[in-house]
């Protein structure tokens, strides 16, 4: 793929159009400052981006898609994704709509391009799943070594290209929340091109993985919880839209919803939901986190009927709450679980709310939170969590800091007296505590809040413990014991909160669906959440992609699974490849020749490389920042290796070194060695998250005469 043209080349044209577009009041203004716009770029030959690499992988197609060809003739949209970003999840309802208005006979096709955050996500397999378990309906594309991405010069998740019939750029949007500018920009772009017949009608071979796949009685269930007093449990049925009702002994009693998304209340047979997960029993009562209608929902067993508590149907951007529920806009819940707060007992129901990355109570009789005023029965409000997406423990619960929190705990009982949280994207279990709404670090993480990327498979105690973004936790009073749902782990961990040591309890770390039946030899894919049941003696796991309800006897220490009338069905095991080459050096790379240095043969060079960050940014710890050490064209020097390795911390220089042969080669090309690096952080405040690269190209003279002092050179470079 011949390298073209980038968003640099972009932004400081559509700079001009979007100052304008904010001056503008009607719509019919907005509109013609676009046509203009489009007319401009149309005199312009310098704005083709190069096509898809060719041997990439591809999700939702019948083969590969090139610009050049299927796409040619179309207005394209790329989305730049990572599939555990809550913001890349959060424009999926947008470009749902899109696809809705605008079909690909109609001149528009969605594009996904999956650039992987982190290791287990460049997985195809993890990111079929994705595909599923999102309702992605367009091709989506592997690019698992963010060739397209370094290509064009993107920065962060998500980020939305629209392309002209000829791979031309056109606009790009950047974050959440752009709906309005990118139904505007898509409409006017088909318009202008299909005015002057330059749209094709033909179709595109999409065929979707969905269609391919048997019917299984679960589809990738989120939650689950038990009702240990009437021997029954919820499960959220996420990938089908509604819960289950199931006896202990696997009897479906109810199923709510399904298998269609929508957001109706009235009667069991009617009601429906949008990828439900976290599910909360009271008596005869489920409280469901209905995440993709941003609702919080009740189910009444009794007078089989569903109703709404909290949040209007679409994503919420207030970060403070104080409304009645049904008034009060949210985003995202994620997990739900009973407290007391202030009055009676199970008086408030805690709400993980991944979207704005806080805890929020919904009280559902009069109460007071910590640190707090009284609240009327109805009320929904933000307890914990300042909105930032951070790391932050803090003795003031508005102070704090989370990112993601995915999964609820409550430890009512002293000496805990908290709320255990799943801190998904931090990497961590954090305590929130009942009495003065403190927020602590229990396991996982680091101490930096900045840093989101502290994230590995390690036990250990306290900090040094590490997770991989974790969506579910379970408390087992009986034994004072927490249990993680470590999903991109593939395993399932065990908390001694007195003493913060963590465990792991089941999982091999590796993807798959053995049912041991040794806790060591089982297998999981990304489960998302579990609860404890039959005094303490039973974990019920819901190991979503796998499509199944696991249990654990804990007493025993066996895996097996939980039959819902029948054997779910299921993909077969897989195993998660590794990353097995350099990365491809961007052409937005720096690139740096030095002077050239004496050598001789059987010297060791040490290339040393200071290495700054912008102000605030922090290395993403474990990531796959790496360096590569190469001598192109004269592999020789280096025995015919590319030397490579990882890097993790930028608080000294990174040194790298080469012993030359002890016999040179006469060779007519220029002798060198090129250091190249690729460089993951994220800025202040987590607000992007940036993959940069550099190479520095050291010149070698060789001089016949042997020199006994190893060479070193010292080199800096600031991003």
């Amino acid at each position: 793929m011949a390298a073209r043209c980038s968003l640099a080349t972009l932004f400081p044209i559509q700079n001009q159009l979007d100052y304008a577009l904010e001056e503008a009041t009607t719509q019919q203004e907005k509109e013609e400052l676009v046509y203009q716009y489009l007319k401009r770029l149309d005199e312009r030959e310098d704005l083709k981006i190069p096509d898809f690499r060719t041997g990439l992988e591809w999700l939702n197609t019948e083969g590969p898609l090139s610009l050049q060809k299927e796409l040619a003739g179309k207005v394209v949209l790329l989305d730049f994704f990572t599939y555990c970003c809550i913001n890349c999840m959060h424009i999926l309802p947008d470009l749902h709509q899109l696809e809705n208005q605008h079909s690909v006979k109609d001149g528009l096709v969605i594009v996904g391009v999956h650039s992987a955050k982190f290791p287990n996500e460049k997985v195809l397999d993890n990111i079929r799943s994705a595909v599923l378990r999102y309702d992605i309906s367009h091709p989506v594309v592997n690019d698992s070594e963010a060739c397209l991405w370094h290509e064009m010069e993107v920065s962060c998740w998500p980020t939305l290209v629209l392309l002209g019939p000829r791979g031309n750029l056109l606009f790009s949007l950047v974050g959440e929340g752009c709906r309005d500018r990118l139904m505007l920009f898509t409409k006017v772009a088909l318009h202008h091109y299909g005015d002057q017949g330059l749209l094709k009608s033909h179709a595109v071979g999409i065929k979707l993985y969905r269609d391919s796949l048997p019917p299984s009685i679960l589809s990738f269930p989120g939650k689950v919880a038990v009702d240990s007093r009437n021997k029954r449990l919820a499960i959220a049925d996420t990938g089908h839209h509604r819960i289950l009702v199931v006896s202990s002994t696997g009897q479906l009693l109810h199923t709510i919803g399904g298998p269609q998304s929508g957001r109706q209340d009235g009667d069991l047979s009617k009601a429906s939901f949008n990828c439900p997960q976290g599910v909360a029993f009271k008596g005869n009562i489920i409280y469901v986190a209905d995440t993709e209608n941003h609702l919080i929902r009740k189910i009444d067993l009794s007078e089989e009927r569903v109703s709404t508590l909290a949040g209007v149907g679409s994503q919420g951007t207030d970060k403070e709450g104080g409304a009645m529920g049904p008034q009060q806009p949210i985003s995202s819940p994620w997990d739900v679980t009973l407290g007391t707060a202030g009055s009676d007992e199970d008086n408030v129901l805690w709400i993980a709310m991944a979207g704005t990355h806080q805890i929020w109570a919904l009280f559902l009789a009069d109460g007071k939170l910590p640190r707090g005023s009284e609240s009327k029965a109805g009320t929904c409000v933000r307890w914990a969590g300042s909105g930032s997406e951070e790391n932050r423990n803090n003795a003031y619960p508005h102070k704090a800091g989370f990112a993601q929190p995915s999964g609820l705990a409550a430890a009512p009982e002293e000496p805990w007296s908290c709320l255990y949280v799943a801190d998904s994207e931090s990497s961590t279990i954090r305590t929130l505590a009942l009495k003065d709404g403190a927020v602590k670090l229990l396991v996982g993480g680091e101490r930096d809040p900045l840093n989101l990327f502290a994230f590995g498979d390690a036990d250990g105690k306290g900090v040094d413990a590490k997770l991989q973004h974790p969506l579910g936790v379970a408390w087992a009073p009986e034994q004072s014991l927490l249990y993680v749902a470590d999903s991109y782990n593939h395993k399932i961990k065990v908390v001694d909160p007195k003493t913060k040591q963590c465990s792991t309890l089941a999982g091999t770390g590796e993807v798959g669906d053995t049912v041991g039946p040794e806790f060591n030899k089982s297998c999981f894919n990304e489960p998302g959440g579990l609860c404890i049941g039959d005094g303490g003696k039973l974990l019920y796991i819901a190991d979503t992609n796998n499509h199944r309800i696991k249990v654990l006897d804990l007493a025993f220490k066996t895996v097996s699974l939980f039959h819902i009338v029948t054997d779910c069905t299921d993909s077969a095991p897989t195993k998660p490849s590794g990353l097995t080459k350099v990365p491809m050096l961007p052409k937005s790379a720096a690139r740096k020749e030095m002077p050239p240095v004496a050598v001789s043969a059987g010297q060791t060079v040490t290339m040393s490389l200071t290495v700054s960050l912008p102000e605030g940014a922090k290395l993403t710890e474990e990531a796959p920042s790496c360096w590569a050490l190469s001598a192109e064209g004269n592999e020789w020097l280096l025995d015919s290796q590319v030397l490579t390795g990882n890097i993790v911390d930028l608080s000294q220089p990174l040194c790298v070194s080469a012993k030359l042969p002890a016999v040179m080669r006469e060779s007519n090309s220029y002798l060198s060695l090129t250091l190249a690096i690729w460089v993951y952080y994220c800025t202040e405040a987590g607000k992007a998250c940036m993959m940069k690269a550099a190479s520095f190209s050291q010149p070698l003279q060789i001089s016949a005469s042997p020199k006994g002092e190893d060479v070193s050179v010292a080199l800096a470079h600031a991003f």
